[in-house]
């Protein structure tokens, strides 16, 4: 079926100019190409003239033949456009793209606030960890100049032990150049030194910024005016780092808070009807399976509410049944866990209704419309993948009851759409919403496995640390890390925790604390 190329260049005219992302997409929908641009109607525009595809190199030229549509996102400022950028780009990996493929992030300042005597810390890395974190900022190197100035205008300790004592405060010179209040030998008390702590975090938020700036500004002046040139120079470089990080950016959480040309609403009208369903799926939930090695095969479950990634709702998975790679029983499973898990809750929650087996799918429908179902049954389920993904998923939908649920396979090479015991696909235009639609949906589930993927694949690394322990077996190794769930845990264990595992002796307790001990020096 022939496919009608959309109109780029009415679309060119109706670009804004504003700073924004541009997404430019192949034939087949696919992303190959993530952009930034400070005004984005000049950047898109200058991919479409007749010079640039004669000037530009053998690898842009490729890129702008095989341009077929465009998407945009509108941000407030530059910052944002990088964030935003990245953030796509690891998502989509475009084969255009260079930058940002490898797994960098931007630079966020850390405090423990829980801790006797918090202190500031640079990372790449938000853990779940009960911490307080700022940022992402795009400029790492005016965000640790800022960190070290916070740190010498509120005294706040840079030393890296978790509770400092007086045997580290012999060590620290930073009391004597005036850059430490010094809490571990009393000469600031617990309640001002937090205070010192809470008014920095202010900063980093941007809390005050304007007065700041206004008395960084008046000192630079007076030194100046002392002929303090040298002192002159530094505040004004912290003037700048003040005004390039502390920008308000926003951390783009997937589907919130940016503008874009996407419509999802009128997308979502399109699929319903295009999938000839009785009403528009405003419920939509969609798996994936990934398999990256046979270690780790995991699915995930993203769901979709009024064309939009409804994140809180989203659900991962390890593959329990299955030996192997086997996606078909993979797809089965999870399909099998997740609408048992519907069944089993509404049933629980709604214990007066007789469930009948033959109207069970609209029965629940029915109850959720009421606000009467804990999960809400999907209105389309999308599974990834052709035939023997959907029939693996049919098959359990079936054998629960939920005859009636509306359930698709999207494949990925030629984007068809493959409906229940039906042997042609449909395929529609590229460019109709519909199909953008079960686009974006099907690549936020397969980005949700990837990530889960990945996190056990991390997880397994940190925990392989034990394997050079003195005196840690593999069965000691399962055993301790049942017990304390995490390396991290372990590491904090006492010398007694630790003597209560079996087979584990004070001698050989000694040993994990005095290896764990040597790692940390």
């Amino acid at each position: 079926m022939s496919q009608k190329r959309p109109d780029l260049t009415q679309k060119v005219r109706e670009l804004p100019h504003t700073p924004g992302v541009y997404l430019m997409k192949d034939r087949l929908g696919e992303t190959i190409y993530v952009g930034k641009a400070k005004n984005i109607k000049r950047r898109v525009s200058s991919y479409f003239t007749p010079s640039k595809r004669q000037k530009a190199d053998p690898k842009t030229r490729a890129l702008i033949s095989s341009i077929w549509d465009f998407d945009i996102y509108e941000v407030r400022n530059e910052p944002e456009s990088l964030i935003l950028e990245s953030k796509l780009i690891k998502q989509y990996r475009p084969r255009y793209n260079v930058s940002f493929r490898d797994d960098k992030r931007f630079m966020l300042v850390r405090v423990q606030l829980n801790e006797p005597w918090p202190r500031f810390s640079t990372t790449r890395l938000r853990k779940e960890d009960g911490a307080r974190y700022f940022g992402p900022f795009v400029d790492s190197g005016a965000i640790k100049a800022i960190v070290e100035w916070l740190n010498k205008e509120f005294g706040v300790r840079s030393c890296k032990v978790r509770v400092p004592s007086e045997q580290d405060y012999k060590h620290c010179h930073d009391d004597l150049i005036r850059n430490c209040s010094a809490p571990c030998v009393g000469q600031t008390s617990s309640e001002a030194y937090r205070e010192r702590i809470l008014e920095a975090c202010d900063i980093l938020e941007g809390k005050g910024k304007r007065a700041r700036l206004n008395g960084l500004r008046e000192k630079m002046e007076k030194a100046a005016v002392d002929l303090d040139f040298e002192l002159a120079a530094k505040i004004r470089d912290m003037i700048t780092h003040f005004e390039n990080a502390l920008n308000p950016t926003r951390q783009f959480r997937q589907g919130r808070g940016v503008p874009t040309t996407v419509k999802p609403l009128e997308d979502l009208e399109e699929l319903g009807r295009r999938l000839q369903l009785a009403h528009s799926p405003r419920v939509m939930e969609c798996f994936d399976i990934s398999n990256v090695s046979s270690n780790h095969i995991v699915a995930s479950m993203v769901r979709f509410y009024d064309g939009a990634p409804d994140n809180k709702n989203y659900r991962r998975y390890r593959i329990k049944s299955v030996s192997g790679q086997d996606d078909f029983a993979s797809m089965a499973e999870v399909v099998r866990r997740r609408y048992a898990r519907i069944i089993q809750e509404a049933r629980r929650a709604n214990r007066e209704c007789e469930f009948d087996p033959h109207t069970l799918t609209e029965q629940l429908w029915e109850l959720g419309e009421q606000g009467r179902l804990p999960i809400l049954l999907p209105h389309l389920v999308i599974v990834d993948g052709g035939k023997g993904q959907l029939s693996s998923a049919l098959r359990e939908l079936r054998a629960l009851g939920l005859h009636e649920l509306p359930i698709v396979g999207l494949a990925k090479q030629r984007e068809e759409i493959f409906f229940p015991e039906e042997s042609e696909p449909l395929r529609l235009d590229h460019a109709t919403g519909a199909l953008k639609l079960m686009q974006r949906i099907r690549d936020e589930a397969h980005r949700h496995a990837n990530n889960y993927n990945e996190l056990l694949l991390r997880k397994r690394i940190r925990e392989s640390i034990l394997d050079d322990c003195p005196g840690v077996t593999q069965a000691r190794k399962m055993e301790l890390l049942k017990v304390f769930k995490s390396v991290s845990n372990l590491r904090k264990a006492t010398l007694e925790e630790l003597m209560t595992i079996e087979g584990i002796g004070e001698k050989t307790a000694l040993s994990i604390k005095d290896w764990f001990a040597s790692q940390q020096s």
